[in-house]
Formats: structure tokens, sequence, C-alpha cells
């Protein structure tokens, strides 16, 4: 049974390598045909066992690897921080356009952000894997965010967890300002951006 979990794992690591991949090439295509690179950072992981299994009790999915794929779609997930906001909807869409690509959700919290000022754009695709026994459908978890907001919403994880969920009014105030500002140094940056470099710099999508 623990060779068929780690196989089962096995299969979101290919995923994620897969998508890793795609957004490698687009990276590396821009900065040698526009001398600009849309991509800041990206990360990366796949859910631990101990992690997982967690994740099943506590949604009630019934113990089988296919209701696992069906129910539980961020096994496999990958963060890319962009510097500005219209980075992140040009990046989702040139990925999201590659034919062997297909998307399951898209949440959209850059354009309705969450009631704490959460903002980033998340999708979860399908990405085709390649095994001896065959082809799997592998669901993996696609984040874009601004630097900003990235820094924020770490900052937020840390105080989450310090606080073991239960945090001060006074403090979730505070979070929810330093959204704010955030959002605003965003649009602010991205303005200075277009006077440097006119409003059709990089490779970029009017939002």
């Amino acid at each position: 049974m623990r060779d068929e979990f780690q196989r089962f794992l096995l299969e979101y690591q290919f995923g994620l390598r897969e998508v890793e991949t795609k957004l490698g090439i687009l990276r590396d295509e821009f900065l040698q045909m526009h001398d600009y690179n849309p991509i800041e950072h990206v990360s990366s992981r796949v859910k631990t066992a101990d992690s997982l299994v967690e994740k099943v009790i506590r949604k009630g999915v019934e113990p089988s690897f296919d209701a696992i794929r069906a129910a539980i779609t961020d096994i496999a997930g990958i963060r890319v921080t962009t510097s500005f906001t219209k980075d992140a909807y040009r990046l989702f869409d040139l990925l999201t356009a590659q034919d062997d690509i297909t998307i399951r959700a898209v949440k959209d919290y850059i354009a309705e952000p969450k009631d704490n000022g959460y903002k980033s754009l998340h999708v979860i695709v399908e990405v085709p894997v390649f095994l001896s026994t065959g082809r799997v459908a592998v669901a993996v978890e696609v984040q874009f965010r601004t630097i900003a907001m990235d820094f924020w919403a770490s900052l937020e994880h840390k105080i989450y967890y310090k606080y073991a969920g239960v945090v001060p009014d006074g403090l979730l105030t505070e979070l929810k300002d330093a959204a704010d500002s955030a959002a605003l140094l965003d649009a602010r940056m991205e303005r200075l951006h277009g006077q440097l470099h006119g409003p059709g710099a990089g490779p970029i999508r009017a939002v």
C-alpha cells in the first residue's frame, strides 16, 4: 500500500515538472525575443503523504485514488510571482492556451479579492503525464501573484500559524490595511512602468 501511495504522489511530481517546464519555456522565450522577464520567481511543492491523508480525512473523501484525484486538486501546486498584475494575467493566458492543458477551475482573487485583502489568480489545470502504464491526467494548482501580494501572503501565513488561526481583531485590521497598501503599490509601480516604457511595454495584457 505504501508503494502504491508513493507511486500516486509520483504522478503529481511529474505533473508539476510538466507545468514548470512550460513556464520555463515561456520565461526563456520572452527573455530572448522581448528582452523582458514576466516571471520573478517560481516555487512548487507536492503535498506530503501525511498532509494529504489529513486532508482526505478532514474533507471526508473516500480513501481511494480515484476519489482523491477527483476531490483534491491542490496535491501539486506552483506559485508564480510576477512584477506586475498584468503579467499574472498574461502568463495565465499563455499557459492555459496550450492545447495539452485543460482548465478545471479558475478563482480570480485579483478581480474579486477575499475579505482579508488577499489577491491572487488561481487556476486548476490538468496536464497529461505519460508513464510506462499509460497516460494519466494530473491536476496542478497554479497561483499567479505579484511580489507585493506574495510578501503579504507570506506574512499572513506566519501570523495565522503563530496564533493557531485565532488572530486578534486589531492584527486582522492591520493585515487588511497592509493588503490595501500592497494593492496600491502594485498599481503605482505598474503606472510607473507604463510611463517609463509605454503602455504596451512588455508581454502584458490590459486588465
